[in-house]
């Protein structure tokens, strides 16, 4: 699985405002009330504890089970109420209906191809409750073909070591993410080498924008720097947010019928 080793350093990693970012752009655009928010992608729970005490009744989903073992220990933590659910956003089959669904930190990057990225277009749109908002983001053109083209992190701590390298894709706006840990195992007495590709994918904003439409969102909001401008050149992340209309089209046809 994707995350399986990456779950292991993928907190110390992250940059802790981030989280408290995403949470403010769906605030600003979304009042908490209580309200059912499935927050897919959501790894770790670091973002689903803030959306929660912000006001949401958050369930957190993702593919990795270790990542959702990290956010049940953050969430007992905590003494918090969050159902966690292990799935794949592909396929939303029999999930109840929320009034908001996210997906942040670029996961709809890590999809194959464009029709993937309407696939999960339909999925949310189909559980999200009429009137319901759905917020995102992406990577740039100019993220992917520009700035992660030969890009290179290093970091190290006493138990582990982690290098991050990033190359061309072989798709257009593409990028492969070469991540190799060395973590220290204690029966060795050694560090092992543990290696993971993530493969991303990104599009033009009119091809999100012609996707969500055609998957049935209205309204769609298209900005940059976290809601705080508009898409720019040299914009690193897109964020995009659209809503279900409050009668949807299938609802209209049943009226019709």
């Amino acid at each position: 699985m994707i995350y399986s080793t990456f779950a292991q350093v993928y907190d110390t990693l992250m940059d802790a405002d981030l989280y408290a970012d995403w949470r403010d752009y769906v605030t600003a655009r979304v009042t908490p009330a209580g309200q059912p928010l499935l927050e897919l992608a959501g790894g770790s729970g670091s973002l689903a504890l803030l959306l929660d005490e912000a006001g949401f009744a958050v369930t957190d989903f993702d593919l990795s089970g270790d990542m959702l073992a990290l956010a049940e220990q953050k969430i007992d933590a905590q003494g918090r109420d969050i159902p966690l659910i292990l799935g794949d956003m592909r396929d939303l089959t029999d999930m109840p209906t929320y009034a908001v669904v996210t997906c942040f930190d670029d996961s709809i990057c890590y999809m194959a191809d464009l029709a993937t990225v309407q696939t999960v277009f339909e999925q949310v749109f189909s559980v999200l409750e009429p009137g319901g908002d759905f917020l995102f983001d992406a990577h740039s053109l100019y993220q992917m073909d520009t700035v992660f083209p030969g890009y290179m992190y290093n970091y190290q701590t006493e138990d582990y070591a982690f290098m991050w390298h990033s190359y061309e894709g072989e798709v257009p706006h593409s990028v492969e993410h070469d991540l190799t840990f060395f973590v220290y195992d204690e029966k060795l007495d050694a560090y092992h080498p543990l290696i993971e590709t993530h493969h991303e994918r990104t599009y033009a904003v009119s091809d999100y924008v012609s996707a969500l439409t055609a998957a049935g969102f209205t309204d769609i909001e298209v900005t940059a720097d976290f809601g705080q401008g508009p898409v720019q050149d040299d914009s690193t992340r897109w964020f995009f947010r659209g809503k279900k209309p409050e009668q949807s089209k299938a609802h209209l046809a049943d009226q019709l019928a």
